[in-house]
């Protein structure tokens, strides 16, 4: 993760000139039909901040955490709850409504894919919800010094049988919403069940 790391802090303000106003509209809808009023969401790999500003808009209470200190000090002054911490040292327990990784997680190695997503799981309420979004495909590689791990709907659906606490409750593949990129994307939307879910 260093490598990635160093990439962010090498681009940060490339970076956030790029994705800034990336139309997320889809993938919004998507996971707002989960959500009630005021709900508390994670925004996990905060980026550019863009979703952090949108939700915060839509009157939801957002924390916003990054890994990289370059996108925190960019966002600290505009943002209202930010955090620089890395996935691995995710330390929420119960505490939010949702969860949004948008094109985050696909920096963790896939053998660390499983510690990170038990974080995530702790870090929610029993009944919430979990928007994570990877590159399509089923490779593992390096990129620019970062860290990509791909899936797809198969090969997610076999990595969530390690958590039988999960619901998967849809995947949607789509485009790059930057119109110059030709990348596909598995979008997915995951709850952990609560104390009246069904096993």
């Amino acid at each position: 993760m260093n490598d990635t790391l160093k990439y962010y802090a090498d681009h940060a303000d490339e970076f956030i000139e790029n994705t800034l106003t990336a139309d997320m509209s889809e993938h919004y809808r998507h996971f707002e039909k989960y959500l009630r009023p005021g709900d508390k969401i994670l925004d996990l790999g905060f980026g550019s901040g863009r979703d952090s500003f949108f939700f915060l808009r839509q009157g939801y209470e957002v924390t916003s955490v990054d890994g990289s200190p370059e996108m925190c000090k960019a966002a600290e002054s505009l943002l209202p709850n930010v955090r620089c911490l890395l996935f691995s040292d995710l330390d929420y327990v119960e505490t939010f409504d949702a969860v949004w990784a948008c094109a985050s997680l696909l920096h963790v190695p896939k053998q660390e894919m499983e510690d990170v997503f038990r974080k995530v799981i702790r870090s929610m309420v029993a009944g919430g919800f979990f928007y994570v979004s990877y590159k399509y495909g089923t490779e593992e590689r390096i990129k620019d010094g970062r860290v990509f791990a791909d899936y797809t709907e198969e090969s997610f659906t076999e990595f969530l049988e390690s958590f039988p606490e999960l619901d998967l409750l849809e995947t949607w593949v789509t485009d790059d919403v930057r119109p110059e990129r030709t990348e596909r994307w598995l979008n997915a939307i995951i709850k952990k069940r609560g104390t009246s879910d069904e096993a």
